[in-house]
Protein backbone atom coordinates (compact mmCIF):
# COMPACT_ATOMS: atom_id res chain seq x y z
CA UNK A 1 0.00 0.00 0.00
CA UNK A 2 1.54 3.37 -1.16
CA UNK A 3 2.68 5.49 1.64
CA UNK A 4 0.97 8.78 0.42
CA UNK A 5 -2.14 7.02 -0.65
CA UNK A 6 -2.46 5.85 3.16
CA UNK A 7 -2.06 9.94 4.42
CA UNK A 8 -5.08 10.70 1.89
CA UNK A 9 -7.30 7.86 3.54
CA UNK A 10 -6.05 9.42 6.85
CA UNK A 11 -6.47 13.04 6.05
CA UNK A 12 -9.83 12.28 4.83
CA UNK A 13 -11.10 10.36 7.36
CA UNK A 14 -9.84 12.75 10.29
CA UNK A 15 -12.04 15.61 8.30
CA UNK A 16 -15.29 13.21 7.91
CA UNK A 17 -18.13 12.57 10.16
CA UNK A 18 -16.77 8.67 10.11
CA UNK A 19 -16.21 7.07 13.52
CA UNK A 20 -15.31 4.03 12.22
CA UNK A 21 -13.45 3.14 8.57
CA UNK A 22 -12.07 -0.49 7.26
CA UNK A 23 -9.96 -1.62 4.31
CA UNK A 24 -7.95 -4.59 2.57
CA UNK A 25 -5.93 -4.55 -0.27
CA UNK A 26 -3.58 -6.66 -1.52
CA UNK A 27 -3.37 -8.17 1.58
CA UNK A 28 -2.75 -5.35 4.01
CA UNK A 29 -5.67 -4.65 6.30
CA UNK A 30 -5.86 -0.55 7.83
CA UNK A 31 -8.56 -0.15 10.26
CA UNK A 32 -9.26 3.25 11.61
CA UNK A 33 -11.36 4.32 14.29
CA UNK A 34 -12.14 7.48 16.59
CA UNK A 35 -14.41 8.41 19.27
CA UNK A 36 -17.66 10.58 19.15
CA UNK A 37 -17.53 12.58 21.97
CA UNK A 38 -14.49 12.86 23.67
CA UNK A 39 -13.68 14.42 26.86
CA UNK A 40 -11.02 17.03 27.41
CA UNK A 41 -7.53 15.90 26.94
CA UNK A 42 -8.00 12.35 25.58
CA UNK A 43 -5.74 11.01 23.00
CA UNK A 44 -6.26 12.17 19.28
CA UNK A 45 -7.99 9.34 16.71
CA UNK A 46 -6.47 5.39 16.63
CA UNK A 47 -4.89 4.16 13.65
CA UNK A 48 -4.19 0.13 13.44
CA UNK A 49 -2.00 -1.12 10.30
CA UNK A 50 -1.56 -4.92 10.07
CA UNK A 51 -1.59 -7.63 7.42
CA UNK A 52 -4.18 -9.89 8.96
CA UNK A 53 -6.78 -11.50 6.66
CA UNK A 54 -9.99 -9.28 6.71
CA UNK A 55 -11.94 -12.02 8.67
CA UNK A 56 -9.76 -11.72 11.93
CA UNK A 57 -9.36 -7.89 11.40
CA UNK A 58 -12.93 -6.59 9.92
CA UNK A 59 -14.64 -4.86 13.09
CA UNK A 60 -18.76 -5.60 13.25
CA UNK A 61 -20.81 -4.09 10.77
CA UNK A 62 -23.67 -1.40 11.59
CA UNK A 63 -26.72 -2.58 11.96
CA UNK A 64 -29.20 -1.94 9.20
CA UNK A 65 -31.32 1.28 9.47
CA UNK A 66 -34.64 -0.60 9.65
CA UNK A 67 -36.56 -3.13 10.55
CA UNK A 68 -35.71 -6.70 9.12
CA UNK A 69 -38.17 -8.81 7.42
CA UNK A 70 -38.11 -12.30 8.82
CA UNK A 71 -40.07 -15.71 7.88
CA UNK A 72 -40.02 -18.18 10.43
CA UNK A 73 -37.37 -18.07 13.66
CA UNK A 74 -34.35 -19.94 13.48
CA UNK A 75 -31.27 -19.41 15.53
CA UNK A 76 -29.29 -16.87 13.73
CA UNK A 77 -26.36 -18.84 14.60
CA UNK A 78 -26.64 -21.69 12.08
CA UNK A 79 -27.42 -19.43 9.50
CA UNK A 80 -24.98 -18.17 6.27
CA UNK A 81 -24.73 -14.03 6.46
CA UNK A 82 -24.49 -12.63 3.05
CA UNK A 83 -22.40 -10.05 3.52
CA UNK A 84 -22.03 -6.47 1.81
CA UNK A 85 -18.79 -6.18 -0.57
CA UNK A 86 -19.09 -2.48 -1.27
CA UNK A 87 -20.47 0.66 0.46
CA UNK A 88 -23.90 1.55 -1.41
CA UNK A 89 -27.39 2.01 -2.14
CA UNK A 90 -29.34 -1.40 -1.40
CA UNK A 91 -31.54 -2.45 -4.06
CA UNK A 92 -34.44 -5.60 -3.78
CA UNK A 93 -35.18 -5.31 -7.63
CA UNK A 94 -33.92 -4.72 -11.06
CA UNK A 95 -35.84 -1.21 -11.49
CA UNK A 96 -38.16 0.43 -9.58
CA UNK A 97 -41.25 -1.18 -11.19
CA UNK A 98 -40.12 -4.63 -11.18
CA UNK A 99 -40.25 -7.59 -8.88
CA UNK A 100 -37.78 -7.97 -6.02
CA UNK A 101 -34.93 -10.77 -6.67
CA UNK A 102 -36.18 -12.75 -3.97
CA UNK A 103 -38.06 -13.10 -1.30
CA UNK A 104 -38.25 -14.34 2.61
CA UNK A 105 -38.62 -18.05 2.26
CA UNK A 106 -37.35 -18.45 -1.11
CA UNK A 107 -35.39 -21.23 -1.98
CA UNK A 108 -31.63 -19.95 -3.96
CA UNK A 109 -28.82 -21.52 -5.72
CA UNK A 110 -25.37 -20.21 -5.29
CA UNK A 111 -24.40 -17.75 -8.04
CA UNK A 112 -27.95 -16.24 -7.85
CA UNK A 113 -28.89 -12.46 -8.21
CA UNK A 114 -30.54 -10.75 -4.73
CA UNK A 115 -29.91 -7.49 -4.89
CA UNK A 116 -28.52 -4.81 -6.29
CA UNK A 117 -25.46 -2.35 -4.87
CA UNK A 118 -25.17 1.06 -6.15
CA UNK A 119 -22.23 2.60 -5.58
CA UNK A 120 -20.83 5.58 -7.11
CA UNK A 121 -23.29 4.98 -10.17
CA UNK A 122 -22.33 1.34 -10.93
CA UNK A 123 -24.51 -1.12 -10.27
CA UNK A 124 -23.28 -4.22 -8.70
CA UNK A 125 -25.33 -6.91 -8.91
CA UNK A 126 -25.01 -9.38 -5.61
CA UNK A 127 -25.27 -12.66 -5.97
CA UNK A 128 -25.88 -15.63 -3.29
CA UNK A 129 -22.63 -17.77 -2.44
CA UNK A 130 -24.63 -20.51 -0.83
CA UNK A 131 -27.47 -22.34 -1.71
CA UNK A 132 -30.37 -22.31 0.78
CA UNK A 133 -33.51 -20.59 1.94
CA UNK A 134 -33.67 -16.75 2.50
CA UNK A 135 -34.82 -16.22 6.24
CA UNK A 136 -34.18 -12.90 6.64
CA UNK A 137 -33.79 -9.54 4.76
CA UNK A 138 -32.04 -7.12 6.54
CA UNK A 139 -31.73 -3.94 4.50
CA UNK A 140 -34.61 -1.89 3.51
CA UNK A 141 -35.49 -1.05 -0.17
CA UNK A 142 -33.23 2.10 -1.12
CA UNK A 143 -31.35 2.38 1.96
CA UNK A 144 -27.67 2.22 2.56
CA UNK A 145 -25.46 -0.44 3.23
CA UNK A 146 -21.82 -0.24 5.15
CA UNK A 147 -18.54 -2.43 3.88
CA UNK A 148 -19.40 -5.98 5.14
CA UNK A 149 -22.72 -5.09 6.73
CA UNK A 150 -25.23 -8.48 6.31
CA UNK A 151 -27.76 -7.75 3.99
CA UNK A 152 -29.41 -11.61 4.03
CA UNK A 153 -30.09 -14.28 6.53
CA UNK A 154 -29.66 -18.01 4.74
CA UNK A 155 -30.48 -20.81 5.90
CA UNK A 156 -28.44 -23.54 3.66
CA UNK A 157 -28.92 -26.50 2.69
Amino acid sequence: MDLNYLRRLLKIFDESSATELNIEEEGVSVQMSKATQQPAGMMAPTYIMGSQPSAATVAPALPAAAAPVAAAPVAEETMHKLLSPIVGTFYRAPSPDADSFVQVGQHVTAGETLCIVEAMKLMNEIESDVTGTIMKILVENTHAVEYNQPMFLIKPD
